[in-house]
């Protein structure tokens, strides 16, 4: 790592940043009482610190500086406030209005460690304070909002939060962590801007104020509108797999890191107290908290790799407000925003490190996909999918309802059907990567053993660059997800249908119309098992060629996603048309026909992903 060796790095914020974080809020020096901030029962007074918020002089913009100014005074003497309290007195004043946030019990651990004194611990804290807070407001937001906002700033920015706290409030909240023209305190911490002592411990107190002053606002709306606020659930990583797949770290390679840590160019010396909480976290199994630690320090320490070789050392710093902050998104681009290759990748395509305890880990990081990726997850899904539909073949049904089965089968759409079925395959066969086995004869299998499980599962070990996903890619994959999805709910639906009706013919309480419903699905599902199986093979070699999208122009990008969309607007409709309500067989029937030709006309188009990638065509043939 000689490349990064050079003059000690003391800051990574740019002047301005540092001047407005670290010094302009203790310019005042005025006392403020704290009474006029909050009551002895815990009440905010919001008027005396929205008072505080500056404008610009057409009243069309806030004044961050000045905002920032006299704000100073009034951190400080909450600061003094919370530091006066026992954690007993913080709790019994506090923790009601910590509630509306879902994770109340974030807050005692807060003012523990603002109690602590220990830098490190108070920007951890106020990372997780934000990220809690930001949550609680998008679940505000959908009070009466229908989407909430992916941007922090246009959150704190919407109409739908002023009405609910106020147009004042909602600034205050700007100056704090809404705009890199204020203290933008959760963005140079989470993107690993802030080194421990840049951080004045007062934000954090404030934060922790203005988080229970917003609680008490909230509740009052509540009362008068009756609404009921509803937390969104928590995503929950449920498949093991995902999370096992890191050697154990013993106690003597965390020795091992602890003398790296030292020495390594790629830490910055200002950054290495995270390091160190980071460690003890580990080793006190509070491995979230060393995530968020450790996650922040690997974007720093990229940033600091990819502004030295690509030669803008100006990019290590936080930017203004008119330029952008250099995140992940630029520092794992592919390309500079002047056209150039990014360097970067190119370094980390080789070991940077040759000690020796660190071998196990660049032979695991060598051979390791990502496991959260949407095309990780997509791969999961299809694989699930093709799984719940193999059980079809496994349903019973009576013997001696089989020949009326087969006799409803027997009609010109559901012929069409399965002719199409065949075109269909065919087509897609013949666009295989190399190497993968692949049916001479359609004919010598039924329908609804196509594709094999073998099959999709060797197409679904397919590697799929997951570096480089532009936004067009990743709009595909949400799309072809979503396809997944509700062929798999489909597919519940039916198995569930079957086992029900069954059921109730052992049972002999069917009636004459539930009996001929129970045939016409059961002839529907011989259909639907090699039309669903289809659409499976369809998405995973759309999936395997996803980066072929990029290859369109906008017209013919409009054109395609409009074909896949129409894919999920069937699959969709075939969800509702299977529900135990509808019982809509026939016209499943007549729907998968409709999608059937539009497929089949899309394919003969040549637009397909599958017609659009560069590779070989050859083929093991059986």
């Amino acid at each position: 790592m000689e490349v990064l060796i050079g003059a000690p790095i003391t800051t990574c914020l740019s002047p301005p940043v540092y001047d407005i974080i670290c010094n302009l809020g203790f310019e005042l020096r005025e006392n403020c009482d704290i009474s006029s901030i909050v009551t002895q029962n815990g009440e905010v007074c919001w008027k005396t610190i929205t008072d505080c918020v500056s404008y610009t002089e057409s009243d069309q913009g806030l004044d961050y500086w000045g905002s920032v100014r006299l704000l100073g005074p009034v951190c400080e003497a909450v600061h003094s406030h919370f530091l006066s309290l026992t954690k007993g007195q913080f709790e019994i004043q506090y923790a009601p209005w910590f509630q509306w946030t879902s994770f109340p019990q974030l807050f005692p651990e807060i003012f523990e460690a603002l109690k602590s004194l220990q830098s490190p611990a108070i920007s951890l804290s106020l990372m997780k304070l934000t990220s809690c807070l930001e949550r609680a407001l998008g679940d505000v937001f959908l009070l009466i909002g229908k989407e909430c906002p992916f941007l922090l700033r246009d959150l704190l920015a919407s109409e739908e939060l002023a009405q609910i706290f106020g147009q004042s409030v909602m600034n205050v909240l700007k100056v704090f962590v809404g705009s890199p023209c204020g203290l933008n305190l959760r963005n140079i911490l989470w993107h690993g801007f802030a080194s421990p002592e840049e951080i004045p411990p007062k934000y954090c107190s404030m934060m922790i104020l203005l988080t229970v002053g917003l609680g008490q606002l909230l509740k009052s709306y509540l009362q008068n509108t009756k609404l009921t606020l509803a937390h969104r659930s928590f995503i929950t990583l449920k498949n093991l797999e995902d999370l096992v797949i890191f050697p154990d770290v013993t106690y003597e390679v965390l020795s091992v890191l602890e003398e790296v840590m030292t020495k390594s160019a790629f830490i910055l010396k200002i950054m290495l107290p995270y390091w160190e909480v980071a460690l003890i976290k580990f080793r006190s199994q509070r491995f979230a908290d060393c995530a968020i630690l450790l996650l922040a320090q690997l974007e720093t320490g990229l940033r600091n790799v990819f502004a030295t070789l690509n030669r803008c050392p100006k990019r290590l710093l936080t930017a203004e407000s008119t330029a952008l902050y250099t995140t992940f998104d630029e520092i794992l681009a592919k390309h500079l925003n002047d056209g150039e290759i990014n360097q970067l990748p190119l370094f980390l395509g080789e070991p940077a490190m040759e000690k020796a305890v660190v071998e196990l880990l660049i032979h695991l990081a060598e051979g390791y996909s990502s496991r959260c990726h949407p095309v990780s997850q997509l791969k999961k899904q299809v694989l699930s999918c093709e799984e719940s539909i193999r059980v079809w073949a496994l349903l019973p049904f009576p013997e001696e309802l089989t020949q009326e089965a087969v006799r409803l089968e027997d009609n010109s759409e559901t012929n069409a059907c399965h002719s199409l079925i065949t075109k269909i395959m065919d087509e897609l066969y013949h666009h295989m990567p190399e190497n993968h086995c692949v049916l001479k004869d359609l004919d010598s299998l039924p329908t609804e053993m196509w594709p094999s499980s073998q099959l999709l599962c060797e197409l679904c070990n397919t590697p799929v660059p997951t570096l480089f996903c532009p936004r067009i890619v990743l709009e595909v994959l949400v799309v072809l997800r979503s396809i997944s999805k509700q062929c798999h709910h489909v597919s519940s639906q039916v198995t569930a249908a079957s086992e029900l009706r069954h059921t109730q013919w052992v049972e002999r309480t069917l009636r004459s119309r539930q009996r001929l419903n129970y045939l016409r699905m059961r002839s529907s599902i011989r259909l639907l098992s090699p039309v669903l199986s289809l659409v499976l093979l369809l998405i995973v070699l759309e999936l395997v060629n996803i980066h072929a999208v990029c290859g369109k122009n906008t017209q013919e990008y409009q054109q395609y996603l409009k074909f896949v969309k129409s894919i999920l607007q069937y699959t969709e409709n075939l969800v509702a048309y299977t529900s135990c309500e509808k019982n809509k067989w026939n016209e499943a029937i007549h729907l998968t026909h409709t999608a059937l030709v539009k497929i089949w006309t899309f394919s003969e188009k040549k637009q397909m992903l599958i017609h659009l990638a560069k590779k070989s065509t050859s083929k093991v043939l059986l």
